[in-house]
C-alpha cells in the first residue's frame, strides 16, 4: 500500500539514502487527516498542516518537482490522487439544491437531498507545435523552424508552444485553429494528433498536435503572449522542462530533424 499525502498541493515524500519515494506506511508523525480516499489501490490523504523539521524522514515536495524524483507510475498516480482530492474539496455541496454531497462510488458523489450525481470534471486544453520551412539559398535545403512563444503566465524565461482551453461546442481540431489564429494571427495546415497527457494542475488534460505553417505574419495576442518567434534547432531559447508534453513535442521534432539532416 502506498500513501499519497498532500498539503496545499505539496506531496509528502519519504527520504532515505537511496532517494525519494512514496511512503508505504502511514507516516506516524502525520495524524491530522482531513480527507482519506482510496485511489487505484493506494490511499490519498489531505492534511491541513505541512510536515515540520521534526518529522524526520519526510519532506514536502511540489507535485511538478516530484516528477524528477519518482517513477513515472508513482508520479501519474500522485497526480490522480491530487486531482481527486482537489475535486472532493471543491464539491462539498450540491449545485442544484445546496445539499451535502456524499461519495456514491470511488469517483462519484450524490446529493443527500435531491439525488443529483456528480463526477470529477476535466479542463481539456490543446497544445500545438507549428513548423515551417524557410529557404536559405538556391543551393542549400530549406531551413526548418518552429514557433515558440512566451506566455504571460509563465513563471520563468522559457519559451513554449501555443496552447489554450477547448471551448464548449468545439472539436479539438477547431480549438487548435482558433487558438493559433487568436494568439498569433497565423494560418496552419496539415494538423496531426501527437499524444495526450494528464495535467493535474489542478485538473487538466493536455492534447498535443503538430501542424505546418500555411501563411500569415505573427501578430501576438498581448493579453496572452509577451514574445513569439521562429527558431531553428541550432538557436533554441530556454524550453520547457521534461515533464511537459510541450517538451515531448519539441524533443520529437529535434529527433526528426536530426534524422533528416543525417541523411
Amino acid at each position: 500500500m502506498k500513501y499519497f499525502v498532500f498539503c496545499q498541493g505539496d506531496l509528502v515524500l519519504e527520504h532515505t539514502d537511496e532517494g525519494y519515494s512514496i511512503p508505504t506506511e502511514p507516516p506516524t508523525a502525520l495524524k491530522e487527516w482531513t480527507t482519506v480516499m482510496d485511489v487505484n489501490g493506494a490511499k490519498a490523504y489531505r492534511i491541513d498542516r505541512p510536515i515540520s523539521d521534526n518529522d524526520k524522514g519526510y519532506e514536502m515536495c511540489g507535485l511538478r518537482q516530484s516528477y524528477c524524483l519518482l517513477s513515472e507510475t508513482d508520479y501519474l498516480l500522485a497526480g490522480k490522487c491530487r486531482e481527486l482530492l482537489y475535486w472532493d474539496q471543491n464539491s462539498k455541496f450540491c449545485g442544484v439544491c445546496g445539499g451535502p454531497m456524499r461519495f456514491d462510488t470511488s469517483i462519484s458523489k450524490k446529493c443527500e437531498h435531491c439525488g443529483k450525481e456528480l463526477w470529477p470534471q476535466l479542463a481539456t486544453a490543446i497544445i500545438v507545435l507549428i513548423r515551417r520551412h524557410t529557404p536559405t539559398s538556391e543551393m542549400a535545403p530549406a531551413k526548418e523552424e518552429i514557433l515558440l512563444v512566451h506566455a504571460n503566465n509563465f513563471r520563468g524565461d522559457f519559451y513554449g508552444l501555443v496552447a489554450g482551453f477547448v471551448e464548449t461546442g468545439e472539436t479539438l481540431e477547431q480549438a487548435v485553429y482558433r487558438e493559433v489564429m487568436e494568439e498569433t494571427g497565423l494560418h496552419i495546415t496539415n494538423l496531426r494528433y501527437f499524444a495526450s497527457q494528464p495535467w493535474p494542475y489542478p485538473c487538466g488534460l493536455m492534447v498535443g498536435f503538430t501542424a505546418d505553417y500555411d501563411y500569415g505574419k505573427i501578430h501576438l495576442q498581448r493579453t496572452e503572449l509577451s514574445k513569439g518567434a521562429w527558431f531553428d534547432r541550432d538557436h533554441l531559447p530556454h524550453i520547457p522542462e521534461k515533464l511537459s508534453i510541450a517538451r515531448r513535442l519539441i524533443d520529437n521534432w529535434l529527433e526528426e530533424t536530426a534524422e533528416h539532416n543525417s541523411i
